[in-house]
């Protein structure tokens, strides 16, 4: 249902660097690029966007805002959050199941936006 999700970020170059490390494993492949912005698609179709914002202000994460990534596996979360907590993001609650289908892991990327990467069932 989701085409693709644009997160913010101040700083495209080191943005590039840390997803490509943390969507590697997910199947996420740089997919669309321009000046400002960049794109990574998995094999579903949906993509993830970072870029720098349109109007030129200072990107900010939003309070209440997050992108889920979805992982074949739980081990895949552990590996994951792994990357990235090792790149640079911040820990926002540990791999482990939420419920008894819900498996997931929380972090804040090097721009402060929150993601979550997670196996259901």
């Amino acid at each position: 249902m989701i085409g693709y999700a644009t997160i913010g970020s101040n700083n495209l170059e080191r943005a590039k660097g840390f997803y490509d490390a943390v969507l590697k494993p997910l199947g996420g492949q740089r997919a669309f690029a321009s000046d400002r912005m960049q794109g990574w698609a998995g094999a579903r179709g949906a993509m993830l966007a970072v870029c720098t914002p349109y109007d030129g202000q200072a990107a900010q994460p939003g309070n209440g805002n997050m992108v889920a990534l979805a992982s074949p596996s739980n081990e895949l979360v552990d590996e994951v959050y792994g990357l990235a907590i090792a790149s640079g993001a911040t820990d926002e609650g540990a791999p482990g199941a939420r419920s008894d289908s819900f498996y997931g892991a929380y972090f804040r990327d090097l721009d402060g936006n929150k993601v979550c990467i997670f196996k259901m069932g």
